[in-house]
């Protein structure tokens, strides 16, 4: 794992990513910088983005798995926005890059969650009634249902680890930063975007902390995090509940 790597930019715009994708190479002076169309509110879009990036990358050392969006609205396949793009959209595109990543091992599965974790909750009745984490899109509702969805992330992981082990892939999940305008309520769940990446790039990068895979991490740090984020039962679930949304069961 070095500075000079190849990365893989995969975004839904692709002005703003290509434009990105400039700013990198100047800034790092790396070339190696490519955009790669990619919509996490479309199941068919991920499987489109693995077929095609398997057909034309060789490698995946580090996967990191970034979005979290905080709006209404429901995805291609009906699922509710926050937690389709959120959580299974990555669920979808880690299952289907697995058999790369332990071809390329040592490899990683980053995936960037919230401290919000901490008030979110999974109703599995509502996810099998109306496939989304919760109802309401007021502003607060919306929050709610993001927080929900970084508890999945992190019961993701977890859950990942246990499915990994023997392979020499390792996950990690992580509270991060944001770029965006902070209102107070929010700015309890994240962290400005130059300190909040550097946990980001801690998880991808850091040597020796293999035997912490399936743990979650802050400011570079692991930290115990509460029960029902590292429930074996619900975790369990999760993950068989995803398979059937999305498809693969």
């Amino acid at each position: 794992m070095n500075a000079g790597a190849r990365i893989i930019l995969a975004c839904r715009d692709k002005q703003r990513a290509e434009s990105a994708a400039n700013d990198i190479k100047k800034q790092s002076g790396n070339n190696e910088i490519v955009y790669m169309h990619l919509d996490l509110a479309s199941l068919q879009s991920v499987r489109s983005f693995a077929e095609n990036f398997l057909k034309t990358e060789p490698r995946l050392d580090i996967l990191i798995n970034n979005a979290g969006v905080v709006i209404d609205g429901k995805t291609k396949d009906g699922l509710g926005m926050i937690f389709g793009v959120n959580h299974i959209g990555h669920f979808l595109l880690t299952v289907l890059l697995l058999d790369r990543l332990k071809a390329c091992a040592p490899s990683r599965v980053v995936t960037v969650s919230s401290r919000g974790y901490e008030i979110g909750n999974i109703d599995f009745e509502c996810i099998n009634a109306h496939k989304d984490l919760g109802r309401g899109n007021s502003a607060l509702s919306l929050l709610r249902l993001y927080t929900h969805s970084k508890l999945c992330n992190i019961l993701f992981t977890h859950e990942l680890a246990k499915r990994l082990e023997g392979t020499n892939v390792t996950c990690y999940s992580l509270h991060p930063g944001l770029s965006m305008v902070l209102t107070p309520i929010m700015a309890l769940f994240f962290r400005d975007v130059e300190s909040g990446v550097q946990t980001t790039l801690y998880c991808a990068l850091q040597e020796g902390i293999e035997h912490l895979s399936g743990r979650y991490f802050s400011k570079c740090a692991v930290q115990k995090v509460r029960a029902k984020a590292r429930d074996d039962a619900t975790a369990k679930k999760l993950w068989e509940v995803s398979e059937r949304l999305s498809g693969l069961a």
